[in-house]
C-alpha cells in the first residue's frame, strides 16, 4: 500500500439512468448528449453516504466535473457544511472515444482481440490511460496538502484503478475486483 500525507475517502456517484434504463450504453465524453442526472435513489444514496461521513471530519471534497459527480459533491457537501468544491477532469470516468453513447455489445467485440489495459479505443483511451490521470490527481492533491481527510468524488472505473495504484495490483487482479467495484452512492476509505 502507497503512503500519502492525507487521509482519502472515494464516494461514486449516485445512481442514474445508465443504471437503469441505459446500463447497455456507454457513458458519453466528457457529457451524455442528454444530461445525466442523478435520479431519486441515487439522491437518496448520495444523502445517506453523507451523513456517514459527517463523522469522519472531511476538509475537501474534490470532484470529477461530470454532471452527475457534480450533483453528488454538492449534496455531501451540504450535509458536511462545505462550501467549495475542487472540479478536476481527471477524475472523469473513462473516455469510451468512438463508442460514446453507444451500446457496451460494440466495446465487447471490439477488446476481443485487444488489451483493455494498453489499447485505447479510437479517439479514447485504455484503462492505463484513465490510471494516469486519475493518479496524477491524487498525486497532486496529495503534495497541496497534509494530515486533511479528503473526499473524491469520482466513477467506478476511477475508483478501481485507483485501488489498483493504491494496492499494487497487477491487471489480472484489477480485473479480478471488478467484481467488487464499488457501487453507486458507495464511499469507501483508503490508507
Amino acid at each position: 500500500m502507497k503512503n500519502f500525507r492525507n487521509k482519502y475517502y472515494f464516494l461514486r456517484h449516485g445512481r442514474n439512468i445508465h443504471q437503469t434504463e441505459l446500463k447497455h450504453i456507454c457513458y458519453g465524453w466528457p457529457e451524455d448528449t442528454v444530461p445525466c442526472m442523478l435520479d431519486e435513489v441515487g439522491i437518496k444514496e448520495v444523502t445517506v453516504s453523507g451523513t456517514e461521513l459527517k463523522d469522519k471530519n472531511i476538509d475537501l471534497i474534490y470532484s470529477s466535473d461530470i454532471l452527475r459527480t457534480k450533483q453528488t459533491s454538492e449534496i455531501v457537501a451540504s450535509i458536511l457544511g462545505i462550501d467549495k468544491i475542487y472540479y478536476d477532469e481527471r477524475l472523469r470516468d473513462m473516455n469510451w472515444g468512438i463508442f460514446s453513447e453507444g451500446p457496451k455489445s460494440k466495446v465487447y467485440e471490439y477488446y476481443e482481440d485487444k488489451d483493455l489495459m494498453n489499447d485505447g479505443v479510437p479517439e479514447g483511451e485504455c484503462w492505463n490511460g484513465l490510471k494516469e490521470r486519475a493518479v496524477a490527481a491524487l498525486k497532486d492533491i496529495d503534495d497541496k496538502y497534509e494530515k486533511k481527510n479528503i473526499l473524491i468524488v469520482t466513477h467506478g472505473d476511477v475508483v478501481l484503478l485507483l485501488e489498483a495504484y493504491l494496492n499494487d495490483w497487477d491487471f489480472d487482479e484489477t480485473w479480478k475486483q471488478k467484481e467488487n467495484v464499488i457501487k453507486t452512492g458507495e464511499w469507501r476509505k483508503f490508507n
